[in-house]
């Protein structure tokens, strides 16, 4: 009994905002079950009882997702908070990305190194640990959190405008990285492709339509022998053309990318800003006709992602003790050294003074699970089921230890 009254007791000291610690597990777990509910609800849609969100509907709707609900989220609610003194005070959000590649592709190096995951999947181990979603989760878990009255952060739209904006100014920088180092970390073996045990598939030769940038000439010059003054002519225009193709710079402005420029630069204008992210301004229909549309992107991405989850683990080459160390890497390692450097920013001085959201931010730029979008590139470059099998693990033990890591990180902010 004396053991029983002293486990209620602890229960009921302060946590969290002056709550309990019931209620500060209460307010850190709810986001994560209402991210499961309607991710279960995604799952019963695409069962084959139900089959209403089959592979293709999923695909529309991720499309649907990527290209006009997500954009219109980051534009309405970046450009709303954002101002030119802020972007300058807000500087170590995308710094904090960085950080956090660095440190997870540290991470996963030392990783991959112990466990030796089956070749050719050393680069890859290193990837799956170092990339987190640093987008779509976070925006998820602030706007379920903020949506519950007795959240920490105090009035309900301040915590979900300011939180959305954080994680949006951030995402430009994970998308150069995903589209630069995860790519080009993510390039087939000199075999030509990573089934190098499945002799059924051909090793594929690459048309020089289809050349990669890499592998296509600078200047192609197909006469052998111009005039001087053609070459100058076209010289400008094909180097411009190869850097476009050798920065990636198609992958890299996505229209979540587009929508967070467009907002950073018209919200840094005030006149700009006035004119259209104001209530009153002459402009404003289009951006509330923006948030309108943007609140249904948080439904449809989990209806979609629990949907994915009808196709289970797959076959994946990498074996339990790889797909094991990359899940306990990825959400056990990576945030406590995310931990580590967030609180030695805040002790630096280069974070913003009295700003809890700011900071909590920052933390789940370091806790999330295996980026999506890292998932598609490993697709393009012909790993993508071994990389659909990763992911499918990490979702689901992220559940769990995202709820823990945000009890942790409510508990050492208030």
């Amino acid at each position: 009994m004396a053991t029983v009254e002293r486990i209620l007791l602890a229960l009921q000291n302060e946590g969290a905002g002056g709550e309990s610690l019931l209620g500060s597990i209460k307010i850190a777990v709810m986001p994560i079950v209402k991210v499961f509910t309607m991710c279960s609800l995604g799952l019963l849609m695409a069962s084959k009882y139900v089959n209403i969100l089959p592979a293709s509907g999923r695909k529309l709707l991720n499309g649907l997702v990527f290209t006009l609900l997500l954009p219109c989220l980051i534009f309405s609610q970046l450009g709303q908070a954002v101002t030119l003194e802020k972007m300058l005070a807000w500087w170590f959000i995308p710094m904090n990305v960085v950080l956090s590649s660095i440190a997870g592709s540290l991470i996963g190096f030392v990783v991959a190194t112990i466990v030796r995951p089956p070749y050719p999947f050393f680069k890859f181990t290193i990837v799956q640990i170092g990339i987190g979603n640093i987008g779509n989760v976070p925006l998820v878990l602030i706007s379920a959190l903020c949506r519950d009255q007795s959240n920490p952060f105090g009035d309900m739209e301040k915590c979900s405008t300011d939180g959305t904006a954080y994680v949006s100014f951030g995402q430009w920088v994970g998308a150069i990285i995903l589209y630069t180092y995860v790519f080009q970390m993510l390039a087939p073996p000199p075999e030509g492709t990573f089934e190098i045990d499945n002799e059924s598939v051909p090793l594929k030769s690459t048309p020089m339509s289809d050349a990669t940038p890499e592998q296509a000439p600078l200047l192609a010059n197909e006469e052998g022998v111009t005039s001087t003054a053609q070459n100058k002519k076209w010289e400008i225009k094909d180097v411009l053309a190869f850097l476009y193709e050798k920065l990636k710079l198609k992958q890299i402005l996505q229209p979540p990318i587009i929508a967070s420029i467009l907002a950073m630069t018209l919200g840094a204008i005030p006149f700009l800003k006035k004119l259209i992210f104001t209530p009153d301004g002459p402009l404003f229909f289009f951006t509330d006709s923006c948030m309108i549309l943007g609140e249904a992107m948080i439904p449809c991405i989990l209806l979609a992602l629990g949907g994915n989850l009808i196709d289970g683990p797959g076959s994946s080459k990498l074996g339990f003790r790889t797909t094991a160390a990359i899940i306990f890497a990825r959400l056990l390692l990576v945030p406590l050294v995310g931990l580590g450097i967030v609180t030695l920013a805040d002790k630096l001085g280069f974070l913003p003074s009295d700003d809890k959201m700011f900071r909590f931010v920052l933390l789940l730029q370091h806790s999330m699970p295996t980026s999506v979008l890292a998932g598609a590139v490993a697709n393009l470059r012909g790993c993508g089921r071994n990389a659909a099998a990763v992911l499918f693990w990490v979702h689901i033990f992220a559940i769990f230890s995202m709820a823990g890591w945000i009890i942790l990180y409510l508990n050492i902010l208030f």
